[in-house]
């Protein structure tokens, strides 16, 4: 089963679409997608309550009609997906949230999704098939930088983005990308070897300072496609984020 972690703040316009172009991608693989509110203001929470009164649900196929409704079609040749939404009381950050995710999981493969539309999960197929079928790697991380669609927003993103992860590979001998992608996907077993403890979007230094130092674990790249938003759509990570990445490189360097 494939384990995938939604954290979801302030995503009412777009979570039900992602929920369904989620349950979607690897049509053969059985998937729980665990939805983590992370105190959401705009209606997402009342979205969730809405469409799952007794928590999780289930089905081969997972449509959104006019509404912006969640169908769940109970038969199909598609392997069943659960969805169990999980709820913070109040705005932690994404890294509480992926926290709380990784505890509920059960799958043999864990990735992460934003509950936006950057991503597309149909990337995860070169991805899982590295993982569970090839059985040659153990972590993949995606990248933004290898000649996929992309859209072209900021220009000094992009520099921080390059920056921060020339500045991981120096400080972890590794030789990735984009280590602050959303979409890393890894075995169960390296998940039982992540302790995170940051809460807010320094959850992703962490992670790929954990696992750069674990030794030992086998660790691919591969494009993927990103429709990035602007501020004005919603975006949330900011300029302080980038200094804080920073900051979190030196300190789990030197941390034990």
């Amino acid at each position: 089963m494939l384990s995938i972690i939604v954290p979801v703040f302030n995503e009412a316009a777009t979570l039900a679409s992602v929920l369904a172009i989620v349950s979607e991608a690897l049509p053969a693989v059985g998937k729980e997608i665990i939805v983590v509110d992370d105190g959401s203001t705009d209606g997402t929470r009342e979205w969730l309550r809405t469409h799952f009164p007794d928590g999780a649900r289930s089905g081969h196929s997972i449509k959104v009609d006019a509404g912006n409704n969640l169908v769940v079609i109970d038969d199909g040749p598609a392997a069943k997906t659960i969805i169990r939404p999980i709820y913070h009381e109040k705005n932690s950050g994404k890294g509480a949230a992926v926290r709380t995710g990784f505890a509920a999981t059960s799958g043999d493969v864990i990735v992460i999704q934003d509950a936006d539309l950057e991503y597309d999960p149909t990337d995860w197929t070169a991805m899982y098939d590295l993982i569970a079928r090839r059985k040659v790697a153990d972590v993949v991380y995606g990248s933004r930088f290898y000649g996929r669609p992309h859209r072209s927003l900021y220009f000094h993103h992009y520099v921080a983005n390059r920056f921060i992860s020339l500045t991981f590979n120096l400080l972890y001998n590794q030789t990735l990308t984009d280590i602050e992608c959303c979409y890393k996907m890894f075995t169960r077993a390296v998940k039982e070897r992540l302790t995170l403890t940051c809460d807010d979007f320094g959850c992703e230094i962490q992670m790929s300072a954990q696992i750069a130092r674990a030794g030992g674990l086998r660790i691919y790249e591969v494009g993927i496609s990103y429709y990035g938003r602007t501020y004005e759509e919603g975006k949330k990570i900011g300029w302080r984020d980038g200094v804080k990445a920073l900051w979190y490189l030196i300190r789990f360097r030197l941390s034990a």
